[in-house]
């Protein structure tokens, strides 16, 4: 099953360098086969028994410990789930520019609760809508200056989160549709 790991928090403005040679071997020593890497930014796309999908997540993160001493959360979806986050974009859905549009992956769903709590004001005049396990974006004066972060949505929610903008999701979407990934990070 083709499928991409989301890693969190590495080679970001010069803390927890990772090369993706290294992460490429570790998602191969777990089990994983066509591993591939997009930008330094922890992207991975890689095939995988479904059995292994649950597990890897922790495999993946007790590795990096291991390796290269810090931690580094995961965070997996199919392609096919990739493409309907891509398509249940409101924003994208509403025309907005793909520049100022992200999606922040969840390790869980929330509690439906615990969602409701959260402040919609906290940065206006960004936005964010939650759906299933991703939290879409707005953010037209960029993610620099926006207190929507990691640590807000980490912190109300209880869980881990990544951050991706919208162009970075639809390129994965597209290159773990493709046989041949190389010809498709070579056309950007």
């Amino acid at each position: 099953m083709n499928s991409i790991a989301l890693l969190r928090g590495i080679n970001v403005g010069g803390k927890h360098p990772l090369p993706m040679s290294e992460l490429v071997k570790i998602f191969t020593e777990a089990g994983c086969s066509d591993v591939r890497t997009y930008i330094q930014s922890g992207n991975v796309l890689f095939a995988a028994p479904p059995t292994l999908l649950p597990k890897l997540p922790s495999l993946v993160s007790a590795s990096i410990v291991k390796r290269f001493g810090y931690e580094a959360p995961v965070i997996i979806r199919t392609v096919d789930e990739l493409g309907e986050i891509i398509r249940a974009n409101p924003f994208r859905q509403a025309g907005v520019l793909d520049d100022v549009v992200h999606v922040l992956f969840l390790a869980d769903r929330p509690n439906p609760a615990t969602v409701e709590k959260l402040d919609a004001a906290r940065s206006a005049p960004d936005a964010f809508i939650v759906r299933g396990q991703e939290i879409y974006l707005h953010l037209p004066n960029g993610v620099a200056r926006t207190k929507l972060t990691n640590a807000y949505f980490d912190a109300k929610l209880g869980m881990t989160t990544t951050l991706r903008n919208s162009r970075t999701v639809a390129k994965l979407w597209e290159m773990g549709r493709c046989d041949d990934w190389d010809s498709v990070s070579r056309r950007r």
